[in-house]
């Protein structure tokens, strides 16, 4: 089959500012844990939180998410640090690469539920906001991985196949000039299109206590699912299958069901994001007035001036007189005659 085209990688991925080197993989997780801070602001405020509070958060979370990230890549691929010509000390080497979502998610987790609870917010609604956030910062890190020319798929001829290296490519066991599954832009496009989606149900749906953030969890394993089997890299094995396609089904799996028990259970949006009830209240003190609060405001108002008028006492001069046979009816009938229309 002729190739048509395919996806070129980057020449270089480490630049020198003297003797300090520049790496893309450090860029793009930087860049996407910024992207990632500024959207959950937005999304904080729009659930009456405060942005500062999310940056008090993630000075927690980042660092337990990039040490438990590390944790997981070393655990998961020992075989280049303790196997056989491995050096234990490239462990520590975060920046050539390797970080796992799993562990990155889970310790992460830990650092926020601190944050949470020092700022004496709502975790389940923090994690919400979070959400989609943290799919475009996985997004935006996978560039990195485009960068290092690690972690394609299996070899391919369509046209979008990735080139590599000649030294990539026999590494990996490949005749020169073979293309690969482009595997980091298939997770970057998927992650995108499910952070629209939860940014949609979340805007549609009014989810809260923690739904978002399952719902997140579903859809990225989801598409963790059929990428991880596409991959080469080495990687622990389980039964045939790759340590990180289990990974994907049991978490896949339990995110799901946590999903339909917390919904079941009146999933709606928290009243508020903050634990303490006079905080709470404070805040929605000093929520703006949307229009139709407005309106309801104006239209109370009105009424009370009209009641104002209505109670008012008339004057003597404006009362008209009444008659002696209206004051009396019985006065105009006979001795006995019923009134009509009773």
């Amino acid at each position: 089959m002729t190739i048509l085209a395919s996806i070129p990688s980057p020449s270089e991925g480490v630049w020198h500012l003297g003797p300090f080197p520049l790496r893309a993989y450090a860029f793009a997780i930087l860049i996407g844990i910024f992207f990632a801070a500024w959207l959950t602001g937005k999304r904080w405020e729009e659930r009456g939180g405060n942005a500062d509070e999310v940056y008090e958060i993630a000075y927690w979370a980042v660092p337990f998410g990039i040490v438990g990230g590390r944790l997981y890549h070393v655990i998961s691929s020992p075989d280049a640090y303790f196997g056989a010509g491995g050096d234990p000390l490239k462990a520590f080497a975060i920046w050539e690469g390797g970080l796992g979502i799993w562990g990155a998610v889970a310790l992460g987790a830990v650092g926020a539920y601190i944050g949470c609870r020092r700022a004496g917010v709502s975790f389940g609604a923090f994690a919400d906001a979070l959400a989609p956030g943290l799919l475009i910062a996985q997004a935006i890190g996978r560039l990195g991985n485009w960068f290092n020319q690690e972690l394609f798929g299996r070899a391919t001829t369509l046209p979008w196949g990735l080139e590599v290296s000649p030294d990539v490519a026999r590494n990996a066991g490949y005749p020169v000039g073979t293309l690969f599954h482009p595997t980091f832009l298939y997770e970057l496009l998927w992650n995108l299109a499910a952070a629209g989606l939860l940014i949609y149900l979340d805007r549609r749906f009014r989810l809260g206590h923690g739904r978002v953030f399952w719902l997140y969890v579903v859809l990225y394993t989801a598409g963790r699912l059929w990428i991880e089997l596409l991959r080469i890299d080495a990687a622990e094995t389980i039964l045939g299958l790759r340590l990180n396609v289990w990974t994907s089904i049991i978490v896949g799996l339990g995110a799901l069901v946590a999903f339909i028990v917390v919904g079941h259970r009146g999933g709606g949006r928290e009243e508020s994001v903050y634990l303490d009830p006079s905080r709470a209240a404070q805040a929605g003190t000093d929520a703006p007035a949307d229009a139709g609060d407005e309106l309801a405001v104006a239209s109370s108002e009105r009424v009370s001036d009209s009641e104002t008028d209505t109670d008012s006492t008339p004057d003597a001069e404006s009362v008209p007189e009444i008659s002696d046979a209206a004051r009396n009816p019985r006065s105009t009938r006979g001795e006995g005659q019923e009134p009509h229309g009773v």
